[in-house]
């Protein structure tokens, strides 16, 4: 089992980091050859208590804390905690950051080239998705590596966005004695990596919360992109229903919101409510 050492953030006169955040020692992700740092913002009352929290898995690491090291706004996910802590609502949140250029590959556990859309900047050719290996990844090494490190309850979750929405997904109906919820933002479940519902129609019903939500102008200068991307979410979102999910459910959609973390951030409240309810 993978042990790294964990060290406090180092912010800067640009960082937004808030509260206790820290950072692991680089792990091993082999099936990329590479190596990458986790993030793990702790609840505001960790270190005054001995109580074990739920954790919040997140795909995207480096767009969750700090606007200084995102590429394209933060998720603002520490100031949330830290409100919500105040509510009574707590958990440890892990980051994990992306593949960068590999990212389509690595979140993908299905692919589908003929359905890339002419102006996607995807491979055009047939891949091989490393979405169940990236899975594994997330089982087998991530997961021990925070949990023998931090006080964690049995009750942990996948959160993510767009792919990383799509690999949430994915996991929490792979293997669904590992997960309590999912949070799927704006996922990708239509175009290329429409397999994801059939796979979850074939899984079936399994126990936990869901919650999903689109916006009705995710991207805003394609429209037919956007109607797509729209239909695919509300098709995943009858196929839930029609395998068994009522109450467990939380489907928003907000007509105005574009494909981006600052939307993903102002949702992010109503999401980790419900799933962490």
């Amino acid at each position: 089992m993978v042990s790294p050492s964990w060290h406090q953030y180092e912010s800067d006169e640009a960082s937004t980091v808030v509260g206790d955040l820290r950072v692991s020692d680089p792990i091993e992700a082999a099936h990329l050859d590479v190596e990458r740092e986790l993030l793990a913002y702790l609840p505001p009352s960790y270190e005054s208590s001995d109580r074990q929290y739920p954790v919040v898995y997140m795909h995207d690491g480096q767009n969750l804390f700090d606007e200084a090291t995102s590429y394209d706004g933060e998720w603002r996910v520490d100031e949330t905690m830290t409100e919500l802590a105040k509510e009574g609502t707590e958990a440890i949140v892990i980051g994990i950051p992306n593949a960068e250029d590999e990212r389509p590959i690595e979140y993908a556990p299905f692919y589908d080239p003929v359905e890339v859309p002419d102006d996607a900047n995807l491979p055009r050719e047939d891949i091989e998705p490393l979405g169940d290996a990236y899975t594994d990844w997330l089982l087998d090494t991530v997961c021990p590596a925070v949990e023998s490190a931090f006080r964690t309850s049995s009750k942990r979750g996948v959160v993510g966005s767009s792919m990383g929405g799509l690999i949430s997904l994915y996991s929490f109906f792979r293997d669904p004695e590992a997960f309590a919820f999912v949070g799927a933002m704006s996922p990708a479940v239509s175009g290329p990596w429409h397999g994801i519902q059939e796979f979850i129609e074939t899984a079936g019903h399994v126990d936990g919360r869901i919650y999903v939500d689109v916006g009705g102008a995710e991207f805003a200068d394609d429209p037919d992109q956007s109607a797509q991307f729209e239909e695919g979410v509300k098709q995943l979102v009858e196929t839930l229903e029609a395998i068994g999910y009522a109450d467990e459910l939380q489907y928003v959609y907000d007509a105005d919101a574009v494909h981006h973390e600052s939307e993903w951030a102002r949702r992010f409240p109503e999401a980790i409510r419900f799933l962490l309810g």
